[in-house]
């Protein structure tokens, strides 16, 4: 009798212990952002232009820097943009429905969408992408740049990147 309750016990704190984790990980730590009417992207020339938007969805999270992404749709005239081609869309959680990164991937590869650059190390080591389509479909997820692969890896910080944060 005594061994059925303490696995009975330890069942238990298995599933508790499991769904708090999935809570974690799926809701816990995103924040909704505000409604946006504007969003700032890279140009050639090393400046930024705005971008005027209609529809703005976004979460982010402070625990982690590759948490970040966005839907909208652009409204008016394209500014010149940096293309970034290669980026690839990191999965949202499934409640944050506007965003599925299996299809962005799939209208990349295909050339339905293309993708330009947002910002530089935004945070550092990534560079914040959008996925644009022809119709003015916008998705932004973060990206890890060459700075970041590099100092991620164990490698020097390339010479042609910022410096790195400092840690505590």
């Amino acid at each position: 009798m005594t061994g059925r309750i303490a696995a009975l016990a330890i069942v238990i704190c298995a599933a508790v212990a499991g769904i708090a984790m999935y809570y974690l990980q799926v809701y816990a730590y995103y924040d909704e952002l505000e409604m946006q009417i504007g969003y700032q992207v890279a140009t050639p020339d090393g400046g930024s232009a705005r971008l005027e938007i209609a529809d703005f969805r976004g979460i982010d999270s402070t625990s982690s820097p590759i948490r970040y992404r966005a839907c909208f749709t652009i409204v008016g005239e394209l500014p010149p943009m940096v293309e970034r081609p290669g980026a690839e869309p990191l999965n949202a959680p499934g409640w944050f429905d506007c965003f599925n990164a299996q299809q962005i991937g799939e209208d990349l590869i295909a050339g339905e969408a293309r993708t330009v650059l947002v910002e530089e190390n935004a945070p550092w080591g990534f560079d914040r992408v959008m996925a644009l389509y022809p119709d003015g479909r916008a998705f932004v997820w973060p990206s890890e740049n060459h700075c970041g692969e590099a100092v991620y890896d164990g490698r020097p910080n390339p010479a042609d990147s910022p410096p790195p944060p400092a840690t505590n």
